[in-house]
C-alpha cells in the first residue's frame, strides 16, 4: 500500500479500479476534495455490495491471500522448499555429493518452462546451494506446481513396479522410477511444510481472514451459500472458520473418521424456531469450502465401502508417508490426469460459474493455472456472469486480454485495493452497512456541485 493506508488520497496513490477499462479512482486522484475522495470510495463499496447479492456469489484463492501469513508463492519454486530438498539430497562435507533424486527435480524445473538458469549439473546445484546459504539468490523463476506436474508426467510413463524413463533432450533425462518416487515424496512433504500457517511471526496475519468470513456472511439469507474455492493447500480458511464459529461444508463427512463425501454440499443446515408452530430458520453462518488443489490435511486410503473415494481428512502430521498426502491434483494413480476428488471439485466450480447470475472474484490468483482459466474462459460466454480480478500487479495475458476488451462484466481491482488486506478492509464491504452507505452517497451527490441529475442514486446501483 503506497502512504498513509488511514489518508484516502495517499491511499489511491498509483491504484485503479477499472470495470469496462474505465478507472473508477482516476477523477479521484486529480480532485482537491477529500470529501469527494472519500464519497467516491463509498461508491466502489456500494458496487461491490451489489455483486455481493446476486444469487451466486464464489470466490476463487490464490497464493496470494496467504502470503501476510507467511505463505509461499509457488509461481516460482519457493526458496524454503528448495533449501529442504537440498539439505536432504546433498551429502558430504568435503566432496559433497548430489543424490539422483534431487538431479531429477532441477531436471523437471529445466524442462518445465525451457528454464535455462536452473542448476542441473553437479557443479550447478552446489553453487546453487551456496547462494541460498547466504540468502543472496531469488527463487527459481518456474512454477512449482509445473515442476511436479511434469514429475508426475515422467512417473506415469513407466510401470508402477518401476522402469527407468530416459529422453533425448537438452539437458538428457535419465531416471528411474524409484529416484521420481522419492523425488516426489520429498517434494511434497517440503511443500507440505511449507504451508503450515500461520508462522510463528505472522500469527496477526489470520485477522484478515476472520473479517473476510465475517463480511461473506452479512450476505442475505435467502441467497445461495458463499462458494469459497481456494487453490492453497494451506488450512487458514478452516482455522478462521474454527475461531468465528463458522461451519465449513468442505466436502468431508464424519466426526472420528472424515471422509471425502461430495454430495453433502448439497446439504444445509437449519434450526428450530422457539415458538411451537414448526418453522426453521436457516443457519447464517455457513460457508462452502471447495480445496481444489487438495490440502495438506488431505490423506489417500484405499478405497472401500465405507470410503468410495478413498480420501481422508486428518491433522497435519509432518510425520507421516508423505506419498500419501494429497496436495495438488496428484492422480489417484499413475497416468490420471485428473482423479477423485479433484474432478469433482473442479466439476463443482464449473458448475457455480454458469449459473445465471453468477459472480466470480479472484483473489491473488494470478491466472497460472490453464485447468482454472478455460473454466473461467466458459464463464465469460454466459451474458449474466461478472469476474472481479482483486490483484495488486496484474501480469497474465489472460488479465491483459480481458481489460483491453473493455466488457463491463469485468472488473480489476489493482495496487493497494488488489492486495487480500486492504481489499477486505477497505473495499469489501460489511451488507449490514449498506443502506446507510447508499444515503451518505446520494446525500452528498445531491448536495454537491458535482451532482448527477438523478441525484447520483442510480449512479451507485
Amino acid at each position: 500500500m503506497s502512504g498513509d493506508p488511514e489518508n484516502p488520497r495517499a491511499w489511491l496513490e498509483g491504484d485503479r479500479f477499472w470495470i469496462g477499462g474505465e478507472d473508477l479512482l482516476a477523477s479521484m486522484k486529480t480532485d482537491e476534495d477529500e470529501a469527494e475522495t472519500s464519497v467516491a470510495l463509498e461508491e466502489v463499496r456500494v458496487r461491490i455490495g451489489t455483486l455481493l447479492k446476486t444469487e451466486t456469489v464464489s470466490f476463487l484463492l490464490g497464493a496470494g491471500v496467504s502470503v501476510e501469513c507467511g505463505g509461499p508463492l509457488i509461481g516460482r519454486v519457493p526458496p524454503a522448499v528448495e533449501r529442504s530438498l537440498q539439505t536432504e539430497g546433498i551429502f558430504g562435507s568435503l566432496q559433497p555429493r548430489v543424490r539422483r533424486w534431487l538431479k531429477a527435480f532441477y531436471l523437471a524445473a529445466r524442462h518445465a518452462r525451457d528454464a535455462v538458469t536452473v542448476p542441473v549439473s553437479r557443479e550447478e546445484i552446489l553453487k546453487r546451494q551456496k547462494a541460498l546459504k547466504g540468502d543472496t539468490s531469488e527463487a527459481l523463476c518456474v512454477n512449482f506446481e509445473q515442476v511436479l506436474a511434469l514429475l508426475y508426467r515422467w512417473r506415469s510413463a513407466l510401470l508402477e513396479a518401476g522402469g527407468r524413463l530416459r529422453l533425448d533432450a537438452s539437458p538428457a533425462v535419465d531416471v528411474t522410477a524409484q529416484e521420481l518416487d522419492e523425488c516426489l515424496k520429498r517434494a511434497t512433504r517440503a511443500l507440505a511444510q511449507a504451508c503450515v500457517l500461520p508462522t510463528d511471526d505472522t500469527k496477526n496475519g489470520l485477522l484478515t481472514f476472520k473479517t473476510f468470513l465475517r463480511k461473506l456472511l452479512t450476505r442475505p439469507l435467502n441467497l445461495k451459500r458463499v462458494n469459497l474455492f481456494t487453490l492453497n493447500y494451506d488450512t487458514l480458511v478452516e482455522q478462521a472458520a474454527d475461531a468465528e464459529g463458522i461451519v465449513l461444508l468442505d466436502g468431508f463427512v464424519g466426526t472420528e473418521r472424515r471422509i471425502f463425501r461430495p454430495e453433502c454440499y448439497e446439504q444445509d443446515l437449519y434450526f428450530p424456531a422457539e415458538t411451537t408452530e414448526g418453522r426453521v430458520h436457516r443457519l447464517d453462518r455457513v460457508v462452502h469450502l471447495y480445496k481444489l488443489h487438495g490440502s495438506i490435511t488431505w490423506v489417500g486410503d484405499e478405497p472401500d465401502i465405507d470410503n468410495p473415494y478413498g480420501v481422508t481428512a486428518r491433522p497435519f502430521d509432518p510425520s507421516a508417508p508423505a506419498a500419501s498426502r494429497l496436495i495438488y491434483p496428484t492422480p489417484a494413480k499413475y497416468g490420471e490426469t485428473l482423479g477423485m476428488p479433484y474432478s469433482e471439485l473442479f466439476r463443482r466450480f464449473a458448475a457455480a460459474l454458469v449459473r445465471p447470475q453468477s459472480v466470480l472474484f479472484t483473489v491473488g490468483y494470478g491466472f497460472g493455472d490453464e485447468h482454472v482459466n478455460a473454466i473461467i474462459r466458459e464463464a465469460l460466454v454466459m451474458p449474466s456472469f461478472t469476474l472481479v480480478v482483486v490483484d495488486p500487479k496484474p501480469q497474465s495475458e489472460f488479465v491483459t486480454v480481458l481489460r483491453q476488451q473493455g466488457d463491463q462484466r469485468v472488473w480489476i481491482a489493482e495496487g493497494a485495493p488488489g492486495t487480500f488486506k486492504s481489499f477486505v478492509e477497505r473495499v469489501l464491504p460489511d451488507l449490514r452497512d449498506e443502506d446507510i452507505r447508499k444515503k451518505v452517497v446520494a446525500t452528498y451527490r445531491a448536495l454537491s456541485k458535482k451532482a448527477p441529475p438523478n441525484g447520483g442514486v442510480e449512479d451507485v446501483d
